[in-house]
């Protein structure tokens, strides 16, 4: 058994501030009785809320309205306050329109059409100029069946039968990539700029032949309708519309409206040939 000091000291090490023993310590200071004694539980009463916060509004000071200068004519407070007797201006009611702002609409681009692909080849036979599809993109060789049967029909026109190259061949489009524009509007000024830088200066053209859809499309600015019919193409001057050397092998019914068409246009040349 410890002394009651060295007790006292073991306690306040651990921060016991209080302590009762179980049994008497020998020499140790005599309890207190009131530390003994079991003390009585606390009753918390809970007080109704409406009273009390009736009594908080009664007791809080309410504060008294302040009063507005009119000001002076022409102040700020002069123009904001309403006139003595004027009725008040009602609010202006707000649009259904300007209180829910509408949504802006998706911009829908157009498509993007593929640039048109070709290639023509500008010929010239006696006082006739023959812009020519080629079928497989590449020049007429002597023994194609396209070139035989264009010489067919240059020897029924009374033109010579060997056509003379006119500058390389175009092909559309010009490029496989880049910013330029290579849409069918570009491509219609190209085809009929090559077509007038190589006709202008040389041997007057009498008639223009256009064979071939792309030939008809980008150089007469004509459709399928306007096949065996004459055309008046502006810097071009006259210009007929045949159709091409491949389908005119496909279809041989074609053949005989290109005669009857070929004996109303051919005048043109035979006419100035003869005279």
């Amino acid at each position: 058994m410890i002394e009651e000091a060295r007790r006292r000291a073991y306690l306040g090490a651990m921060q016991v501030a209080s302590w009762l023993p179980r049994v008497a310590l020998p020499f140790a200071a005599p309890s207190r009785p009131e530390l003994l004694e079991t003390p009585a539980p606390i009753v918390i009463e809970k007080a109704p809320l409406a009273p009390v916060a009736e009594a908080v509004r009664e007791a809080a000071p309410v504060a008294a309205p302040v009063a507005v200068p009119a000001g002076e004519p022409g102040s700020i407070a002069a123009r904001l306050l309403p006139k003595a007797g004027a009725p008040a201006k009602p609010a202006a009611p707000v649009k259904a329109e300007e209180q829910a702002e509408p949504e802006a609409e998706p911009v829908v681009r157009a498509p993007v059409a593929p640039p048109p692909r070709f290639a023509l080849q500008l010929l010239r036979a006696g006082e006739c100029a023959l812009l020519v599809e080629l079928p497989t993109g590449e020049p007429l060789a002597s023994r194609d069946p396209a070139y035989l049967l264009l010489k067919d029909l240059l020897r029924a026109a009374g033109l010579p039968e060997s056509p003379q190259l006119l500058g390389e061949p175009v092909r559309w489009p010009l490029l496989a990539g880049g910013n330029m524009d290579q849409g069918p509007q570009a491509a219609r000024e190209f085809v009929q700029g090559f077509v007038a830088a190589r006709l202008e200066g040389g041997a007057p053209c009498r008639l223009l032949w256009l064979v071939g859809m792309p030939a008809v499309r980008y150089a007469g600015e004509a459709d399928e309708e306007s096949l065996l019919r004459e055309l008046q193409v502006e810097g071009l001057g006259v210009a007929w519309a045949v159709p091409g050397l491949e389908r005119l092998a496909e279809e041989p019914t074609l053949k005989a409206d290109l005669w009857r068409a070929m004996r109303r246009v051919r005048q043109r040349w035979t006419s100035q040939t003869t005279a």
